[in-house]
């Protein structure tokens, strides 16, 4: 007879809590709900990482209940039989015999059948030790933790490695600071690429439910809880728009508002329709940002400072010397773009930044008609703005952009052209992007023969 401590909240008051959670209550208010403390609420939350750690469904058929161990220990207590107790709780004579052999307690040196501690003691043996795939599959485990944590590197292999960041502490992801560069593939992502690179292999599947379990759940063993600092989000735990008027303001003409932009843009069918915006650092910092809508691939414009900057006091109205005024974004943007053939940079739609304010220069210089989205409406931009929250996962909000080299941009605008895209049907947008510079070299011999 085991006895390991005094017994656990039953499961069932568990149970309770985690579904208070599933309809929106907060840990200490289920915890309230369900008759435990708000701490004990808050531990297993924490513990389970935001998700529940038992199955929601109660157990029912052949398992003895609650009720039913009520039920036998009063008639117990009142000398009634095994087979009569069996009798009215339309049992089997055995199933009540082995209850009361197994899960009486045992305080004093004698049985004594008590509901509560056999109800403890069913649940205690009930728990199942069975190992989590990532585990037990090692090889599963290193192509699951390599594309969750691995590092960062340049087309030919060199490693980039990055900021040097704080330990991890456990707690949600750091605000404006430096996070770790790694591969950070989604589960969703890792999951789905699984069939791409091993149609044969069964074993070789895994649940984007399961990833995040081991990620989250406290105990599992699989992966490092740390891990979830690669994850987009960071997070330790899991957890009407106005449109504005369409009118031209400023440097936005009439003929530059996305209403007037061509409608091929729209449903993706044809490539070479670009987004763009900047993400802003410390300092005057910047990165430009500029995203192919059917391939979702991405270009980083490196936006160095231009010489004088810093040595003089800022003055109104004076020189942009920051690396994204209106004349050095469009070099900048320019040198990106016409790397590209013509076919491929037929639109760019901006947000309504001044730092494109010469976009009639931009267009002569490289024949991509440039349009500007409405006020306040980043949902216009949907592939750069998704493409934007990717990057803030290297480049966080209040650090330096400035001290990161375009080879360094390279390397990280590489590492997500390199990440199967569910929108791509688990595909990359670098061979999404593959395709169509061969279409368009295919097109090009046969129009030509």
């Amino acid at each position: 007879m085991i006895s390991p401590g005094a017994p656990k909240t039953r499961r069932s008051v568990e149970r309770e809590f985690w579904k208070g959670v599933a309809l929106g209550r907060s840990s200490e208010g289920a915890a309230v709900a369900v008759g435990v403390s708000s701490a004990v609420g808050a531990r297993w939350f924490r513990q389970g990482g935001g998700m529940p750690t038992i199955e929601l469904a109660d157990p029912v058929g052949r398992y003895v209940s609650f009720p039913e161990r009520e039920e036998i220990a009063i008639l117990r207590a009142q000398d009634v039989g095994v087979r009569e107790i069996a009798r009215r709780l339309d049992r089997d004579p055995a199933t009540i015999s082995r209850e009361l052999r197994r899960n009486a307690a045992t305080r004093g040196g004698r049985l004594e059948y008590r509901a509560s501690v056999a109800q403890w003691k069913a649940e205690l043996m009930a728990r199942r030790p069975k190992p989590a795939k990532l585990v037990v599959n090692l090889l599963l485990h290193d192509y699951v933790q390599e594309r969750l944590d691995g590092r960062v590197h340049r087309p030919d292999g060199t490693i980039v490695a990055g900021p040097e960041v704080p330990d991890w502490k456990g707690r949600n992801k750091p605000h404006r600071q430096d996070r770790r560069w790694s591969t950070a593939w989604s589960p969703e992502q890792i999951s789905r690429r699984l069939k791409v690179d091993f149609p044969d292999d069964e074993s070789m599947r895994i649940s984007h439910e399961a990833i995040y379990q081991s990620l989250f759940i406290e105990g599992r063993g699989a992966l490092k809880r740390e891990l979830v600092a690669c994850l987009r989000t960071g997070r330790a735990l899991r957890v009407p728009r106005a449109r504005s008027r369409n009118k031209p303001q400023g440097h936005v003409t009439e003929d530059v508002v996305i209403s007037e932009r061509p409608a091929e843009a729209d449903d993706r069918a044809v490539p070479g329709h670009w987004e763009g915006d900047l993400i802003i650092g410390t300092n005057r910092s910047a990165i430009g940002t500029v995203i192919e809508r059917k391939s979702r691939s991405t270009l980083l414009v490196h936006l160095p400072r231009l010489e004088g900057y810093g040595e003089a006091p800022r003055v109104k109205n004076g020189p942009a010397l920051a690396g994204y005024g209106a004349v050095a974004m469009n070099a900048a943007l320019t040198a990106s773009m016409t790397r590209l053939p013509e076919q491929l940079r037929k639109t760019l739609t901006w947000d309504r930044g001044k730092e494109l304010s010469a976009h009639a220069q931009f267009t002569l210089d490289t024949g991509t008609k440039v349009f500007f989205a409405d006020p306040h409406s980043p949902w216009q931009r949907p592939t750069n703005e998704n493409t934007n929250g990717l990057l803030r996962r290297y480049f966080p909000k209040g650090t330096d952009l400035s001290r990161w080299s375009a080879e360094d941009l390279d390397a990280v605008a590489l590492a997500l052209n390199s990440r199967p895209r569910k929108a791509l049907d688990w595909k990359t947008p670098a061979e999404v992007f593959t395709e169509q510079l061969q279409l368009l070299k295919h097109d090009g011999v046969a129009s030509t023969g």
